[in-house]
């Protein structure tokens, strides 16, 4: 059945595939830049990162953000439900990796700062919180 609700989810659903499966890729690029020898292979991997933060990472994650707003507009009885509150601290979470890991990028850019040895544990913790985010989403425990 095509409602309001089900379009809602549909566009939380793709956002999140873009800015989660945008954001593994990027971390992997980083893990890639910090073994580069070369300073041309390095700019071009930074390159391929930024665009991928520009045109479907962040994009992905307006969605994601903005379709959840639609989706608690649509039902706001999920608000007293647990889960969700769980799940929106770990979605804030997600977004501060994002940030951390644009800003990193950006230093390297800038020649401010080589790439963090610890560019892995981004890609973990992203793999982490989509993980849990999709369990609290789909089987809503606590509710």
């Amino acid at each position: 059945m095509s409602t309001p609700l089900n379009w809602a989810l549909v566009a939380h659903i793709i956002g999140i595939i873009y800015w989660l499966g945008g954001l593994i890729v990027a971390a992997q690029i980083m893990v890639r830049l910090g073994n580069e020898g070369s300073p041309e292979g390095r700019q071009a991997l930074a390159d391929v990162e930024s665009k991928l933060l520009k045109r479907i990472v962040h994009p992905g994650a307006a969605v994601t953000v903005l379709a959840g707003i639609a989706i608690l507009a649509i039902s706001p009885d999920y608000l007293r439900q647990t889960w969700l509150h769980i799940k929106l601290a770990l979605v804030v979470i997600l977004i501060a990796v994002d940030l951390l890991l644009t800003v990193r990028l950006r230093a390297f850019q800038a020649s401010r700062g080589p790439i963090p040895g610890q560019a892995r544990l981004y890609y973990g913790s992203m793999a982490v919180l989509l993980f849990f985010i999709v369990i609290l989403a789909v089987l809503k425990p606590l509710s």
